[in-house]
């Protein structure tokens, strides 16, 4: 199987060349033009140990690695590092279920995906014959950033940059980013909202197509990354083994699965594995109050023309959706023609509208509801109350979406948890006790005493760690930055 741009049939790569370039030549995203090749019986896998199912799933979707490759970058990419070998438990609370998603060493859900990208990368340069450097270009709304920075920590021939909203991430984020040792990351603020250092990474690949890099060559561990998405498919897989093991539903059966969505790559990575024939049910994209994805898939209309609003879930304070780019090439069947007049539109005129056909297949795919930060912080104050449940404020942005959408069918639904609440520490203990104050460090400690609920390890021990990353700037000076930084190598 041969992967190819979204915007551009004829531009195709290999799974490992795809891991490799991040984004398409045209800036396009790569997919694979159908699940045709990646389909397979899925209960193989339902009796399978987490690492073996991984193994089983990856080497379908990343289809240059064989079934003995792949188990190896699974072991090495994951063991020790979770609070569990199950990597991602399913836990009930009240008549649903939590996808637990942040058991990993940075406490968020991008860990999963972290973990095994740096394998991948390394494991397609040599495939591929490589001796360049890969320069990691990421934008984070929060999470990202630090579980990149985790993976690709002192991994030979990388390096990382991390550009990250200034003053868009929860203090903790920031101390998790800034803190970050390793000689191969580099780490930099940008004045501005998550969109403008999104848009500044993509920038900065085109700008430097064709150019003489001094022995390296860039990538990207944002979710636009196919390697960075093909990982995350293998949780929805396990949430639903763990279901039927569980008793909850026989073999067959439908899940719901309800998402907290920023980039659109999370919920995505569902799409993927109902494709791949899971029985997935409906898909709902939940939105904070930047609830461009809620308007979209409720009417078709895309128009990031909007007010920006920081909120107490930062991850998802995102206008612009870069994956939704693959969901729109697979539901055009493909037309790329059509996606590429639709991502220029976005980018020349803030907007954009799919045909009532395109629209019909999304809305039979997808359910969407948004949530305000207040209701958020009810949702937080009520399940820890009823449930004794304790959810940051992006998985309470779901389990609201969950509540407001009402699937009624009888099938069981799964709210995907992607951080824990130590991570956001001041939103939490504020939807507990109605008010807070003092550092976000002195606010966790607090939390842990009112709910004796445990402190992630290395939450715990980031305060009083050495800052090492300080640098500031405008979204117009990342060029000049990352070709500083190329020279320095």
């Amino acid at each position: 199987m041969q992967y190819q741009s979204t915007r551009d049939k004829n531009l195709k790569a290999s799974s490992a060349q795809a891991i490799l370039n991040g984004l398409a030549p045209d800036g396009g995203l790569y997919t694979m033009p159908s699940f045709d090749e990646v389909k397979f019986d899925y209960t193989t896998v339902l009796n399978m140990d987490t690492m073996s199912m991984s193994t089983k799933i990856l080497s379908k979707l990343l289809p240059d690695f064989s079934e003995a490759e792949m188990a190896k970058l699974v072991h090495d990419g994951y063991t020790g590092k979770f609070e569990t070998d199950h990597l991602t438990p399913t836990v009930p609370v009240g008549e649903d279920f939590i996808l637990e998603l942040f058991r990993g060493p940075t406490s968020a859900f991008k860990d999963v995906a972290l973990s095994m990208l740096p394998r991948l990368m390394t494991a397609s340069k040599e495939k591929l014959g490589v001796d360049d450097e890969i320069m990691i270009l990421t934008a984070t709304s929060g999470d990202t950033g630090k579980a990149a920075m985790e993976g690709f920590c002192d991994v030979p021939g990388t390096k990382i940059i991390v550009f990250y909203p200034h003053g868009g991430v929860s203090a903790v984020q920031q101390a998790q980013m800034a803190t970050q040792a390793g000689e191969n990351v580099c780490v930099c603020a940008v004045r501005g909202n998550f969109d403008d250092a999104q848009t500044g990474v993509k920038n900065v690949f085109a700008a430097c197509k064709g150019k003489d890099l001094h022995g390296a060559v860039l990538s990207s561990a944002n979710s636009i990354n196919i390697g960075r998405l093909a990982p995350q498919v293998v949780y929805y897989f396990r949430a639903y083994a763990d279901l039927v093991q569980a008793g909850r539903i026989r073999v067959g059966e439908k899940v719901h699965f309800v998402v907290p969505t920023g980039n659109f790559g999370d919920i995505l990575a569902g799409y993927f594995a109902k494709r791949m024939g899971l029985p997935v049910g409906r898909l709902v994209c939940a939105s904070n109050a930047n609830d461009v994805l809620t308007e979209f898939i409720s009417t078709g209309v895309y128009d990031r023309r909007r007010p920006f609003y920081k909120t107490t879930s930062p991850s998802m304070d995102i206008l612009v959706s870069s994956n939704l780019e693959r969901l729109l090439y697979l539901l055009s069947e493909g037309d790329c023609g059509y996606v590429a007049g639709l991502m220029e539109q976005l980018n020349r005129e803030g907007h954009y509208q799919v045909s009532s056909r395109l629209l019909e297949r999304l809305q039979a795919e997808f359910d969407c509801a948004c949530c305000d930060d207040a209701g958020a912080a009810e949702v937080i104050r009520r399940l820890w109350q009823e449930q004794h449940y304790l959810c940051d404020p992006h998985t309470a942005v779901a389990w609201s979406a969950a509540e407001q959408v009402q699937l009624e069918d009888g099938a069981p639904v799964v709210v995907l948890s992607t951080a824990s609440p130590y991570k956001f520490p001041a939103a939490v203990l504020g939807a507990l006790e109605g008010g807070c104050d003092g550092d976000e460090f002195a606010m966790m400690e607090r939390l842990h005493r009112l709910t004796g609920t445990e402190v992630p390890r290395n939450l715990a021990g980031l305060q009083g760690r050495t800052v090492r990353h300080r640098d500031v700037i405008d979204k117009e000076q990342m060029l000049d930055y990352v070709l500083a930084e190329v020279m320095r190598n």
